[in-house]
């Protein structure tokens, strides 16, 4: 009886447990039931005021803020490169949709203050309703988005309720004030900030600064918050390179080029025009131009092309088969495809200066004798016998007087430019000792300017172990090796102000968005390449190309100032019945105490007749004319009623080099011109390969 009670007692206690958990599971279900008809509730209520909220996080989540990139100014603080804060017009599609009454006003306000396209805008729309982000207008300056803002601005009295849906991205331009000046060693940018040739991309990492980000979350009222860490600006480039100089100079080349131009051929005055100024005793440039020039705010303009030699698809020069070249048009430039129109644009930017390289001809006459005299080879005492020409190896080589010189001492050689008796110096000196040299000087070599795009030309100078007898003649008088510009100048700079072998630069302080200086570039002497006696001894005689009676560089010297120098003409390769050429002319100022160096190349100037040296001396000539004084560097010579006349007469010279008196002597005359005779081969000095090599070299 007892058992059975336990056994009633046990079975309700189950039942009861059974109905109570049943309860729970009913409650819990309810439960779920009303937490469903709440989450539907909100999503059919409420869906598209949450969605904002989380697109809104997504839009700020790590956004970028963009950094303003640094200036870059001239050594007087004249600005060549800015960046200006301008807006991209951004339309969030979805949001203009919200209200049939946001779409008409807002068009209308972005067709009214931006010009916007309506009916493209409004194809945008009607395929693409649930965009949040399209671009309307990129680069937009602040001025100009300031009324558009005044519509969407709840204070001002101009807010307009129904104008929707438009955003403005910041963002930066750069801006380039003084145009094309000096547009070839500032360089450009991409459209994404980045730095493209020049200054620009040297020193990108330095001008470039560091972006901001902007991060978004969450807060406890379900609206966004934001966190920002801000932008750095990047660093101010000082350059060395006064504009006022710059401008001097670029002004001279333009005028020689106009003067030329379409003068033999339907081109521009000459291939290329190259001009550097450095002050010898710093290795700072003041001034680097090339024409033509271009402006860095609108590299895409077509007008510098126009007569300029085309190239091809790998940037060579298109010749014929009578070797002649073909220079551009606006026709030609329409038929081009895309790649090969680009190319022609790339040898327009390219800085003739630094990227080019060419045989650099009798300027180089000097640093054979220099070498000669530093390793004791020669005293500067001697005298050879020029006839005309030497026989060399298997060769005749002729000296550019093919008549001969007779006579020639040491300094004389230097004066008039004696082929016969540097290719003697140079035999004396014998293969090692002169290759040495060529090492010393920094040919072959990158000098480490500090700009993008330098050529390499360890390639096309040779060593002592590839050098011959026929190599080493047509070295010491400047043909069978290529250099560069800024290469030459460098080295002649050590020539002249005592042996001392400085870092060309063209930056020399760099300096943080409040005005710090964060660097100061020094002037670096990198080794003595002569001895103080040498340089005086080399100054002495290139003294004697601008003064002295046979000099060949006497149309050169500037009213009132005594100068020294070296001419150069170079053929270039390949060596054809059609002669082209590279004149120039090495220089430094004063005479007796040389504070500037300045270095002109014409590559192959419009003219039937183009070796002469004096349409780079008459350059020299003009530039030296005004800068000199604007240094402050005092008049060394008296002035004769002529030279007062000629400054007089200085904005309306001409570089037609038939209006030019004739000066005995001169380069390029039939008793004494500098040339490379035709029976000079192409091989001495250069082998076949090298010589395709040192071609492409020298075309953009």
């Amino acid at each position: 009886m007892e058992e059975v009670r336990r056994g009633k007692t046990k079975t309700g206690v189950a039942s009861w447990m059974r109905r109570k958990l049943a309860m729970v599971f009913l409650l819990v279900l309810a439960a779920f039931v009303v937490l469903g008809v709440r989450l539907y509730l909100i999503v059919r209520d409420n869906s598209e005021t949450y969605k904002r909220q989380v697109l809104s996080q997504q839009q700020y989540d790590s956004r970028a803020l963009p950094a303003r990139r640094g200036r870059i100014v001239d050594a007087n603080g004249t600005v060549f490169a800015l960046s200006e804060r301008v807006y991209n017009i951004i339309l969030d599609t979805k949001a203009l949709l919200e209200k049939d009454s946001y779409l008409g006003p807002t068009m209308a306000a972005l067709v009214s203050k931006f010009g916007i396209d309506e009916e493209t805008v409004l194809t945008y729309i009607n395929t693409h309703p649930g965009s949040r982000y399209y671009v309307l207008k990129r680069t937009v300056p602040f001025e100009q988005i300031t009324a558009f803002r005044d519509l969407m601005d709840e204070e001002s009295e101009n807010y307009n309720e129904n104008i929707h849906g438009v955003w403005f991205e910041e963002g930066y331009r750069r801006s380039y004030p003084n145009g094309a000046l000096a547009g070839n060693v500032i360089g450009f940018t991409t459209s994404d900030g980045n730095g493209l040739y020049g200054v620009e991309e040297y020193y990108n990492d330095v001008l470039s600064g560091t972006p901001g980000r902007e991060y978004g979350y969450l807060g406890d009222d379900a609206n966004p918050q934001y966190t920002v860490i801000p932008a750095s600006a990047g660093n101010t480039v000082v350059l060395t390179i006064d504009s006022n100089i710059q401008a001097m100079v670029e002004r001279n080349l333009r005028e020689f080029a106009e003067a030329h131009e379409n003068t033999a051929r339907m081109a521009d005055g000459a291939h290329n025009i190259g001009c550097i100024i450095q002050n010898v005793n710093t290795g700072e440039i003041l001034a680097m131009a090339g024409y033509p020039a271009f402006n860095p705010a609108d590299t895409q303009n077509r007008e510098p092309l126009l007569g300029r030699p085309m190239v091809d698809e790998q940037g060579n020069y298109v010749r014929d088969d009578a070797s002649e070249y073909t220079y551009l048009t606006n026709e030609l430039l329409d038929g081009m495809e895309y790649d090969h129109l680009m190319q022609q644009y790339n040898a327009l930017w390219r800085n003739f200066c630094i990227s080019d390289t060419y045989e650099p001809g009798s300027v180089v006459k000097p640093f054979t004798v220099a070498a000669a005299l530093e390793n004791g080879t020669i005293t500067g005492n001697e005298w050879y016998q020029c006839n005309g020409q030497l026989h060399v190896g298997d060769y005749d080589i002729a000296c550019h007087n093919k008549a001969g010189h007779g006579a020639v001492s040491v300094s004389r050689g230097i004066e008039v430019s004696c082929n016969v008796a540097m290719m003697h110096i140079g035999a004396s000196m014998g293969i090692p000792e002169f290759a040495k040299f060529q090492n010393v000087f920094n040919f072959g070599l990158k000098t480490g300017v500090d700009l993008a795009g330098e050529a390499r030309t360890q390639d096309l100078v040779f060593g002592a172990d590839q050098m011959g007898e026929t190599e080493l003649a047509t070295y010491s008088f400047g043909q069978g090796f290529n250099v560069t510009m800024i290469e030459t100048i460098s080295a002649f700079s050590s020539l002249v102000n005592g042996g001392y072998y400085y870092e060309p630069h063209v930056v020399k302080r760099i300096v943080s968005d409040s005005g710090a200086t964060v660097k100061n570039i020094e002037p670096r002497v990198l080794k003595q390449t002569v001895s103080a006696t040498t340089s005086d001894i080399i100054r002495n005689y290139c003294n004697q190309v601008v003064s002295g009676q046979e000099g060949s560089g006497k149309s050169a010297r500037p009213a009132g100032y005594r100068i020294g120098g070296k001419t150069g003409t170079a053929e270039t390769l390949p060596r054809t019945q059609k002669k082209w050429f590279v004149v120039s002319f090495m220089g430094y100022a004063p005479a007796d105490n040389p504070q500037i160096a300045i270095y002109v190349v014409v590559d192959r100037p419009n003219a039937a007749e183009q070796d002469s040296s004096r349409y780079a001396t008459t350059i020299v000539k003009g530039i030296l004319t005004e800068v000199l004084p604007y240094l402050g560097i005092p008049m060394t010579e008296a002035l004769t009623p002529e030279e007062q006349e000629e400054l007089h007469r200085m904005r309306e010279r001409t570089y037609l080099l038939y209006d030019l008196p004739e000066e005995e002597g001169e380069e390029g005359t039939e008793e004494n011109g500098e040339e490379t005779p035709e029976e000079t081969p192409q091989e001495p000095g250069m082998t076949t390969a090298q010589a395709e090599n040192t071609e492409a070299q020298q075309t953009p």
